[in-house]
Order: structure tokens, then C-alpha cells, then sequence
């Protein structure tokens, strides 16, 4: 069970510092995560998109 951890910590420090990265480089932008979040947003919520609330971000 230690190992699965250490392996966890492992690729979720390495996923947050390619974040970091991609931010920094600007492959990741602030419009970018405002499109994504509408996308989940509608993903998670369709049922109110079908009842015509418009969940666009801004």
C-alpha cells in the first residue's frame, strides 16, 4: 500500500508542476480555463441547459 502512495505523490507532483509549466508558457490561459469550466459546467448541469439557462462564464 506504501508504494501505490509514493507512486500517487509521485504523479500528482508531476501533473501540478506541468501545469505550472503549460501556465507559465502560456499553453494553459485564463480563457481557456473560463471555456472549460462552461464545458463541465454543462456537462454536469445538462438538465438546466435543456430548461434554457444559459451557463456561459462572463
Amino acid at each position: 500500500m506504501a508504494r501505490w502512495r509514493w507512486r500517487a505523490l509521485i504523479l500528482l507532483i508531476y501533473v501540478v508542476i506541468g501545469i505550472y509549466i503549460a501556465w507559465v508558457y502560456d499553453y494553459i490561459t485564463a480563457g481557456l480555463l473560463r471555456d472549460l469550466a462552461e464545458a463541465l459546467l454543462a456537462v454536469f448541469l445538462w438538465f438546466l441547459v435543456l430548461l434554457g439557462i444559459d451557463l456561459h462564464i462572463g
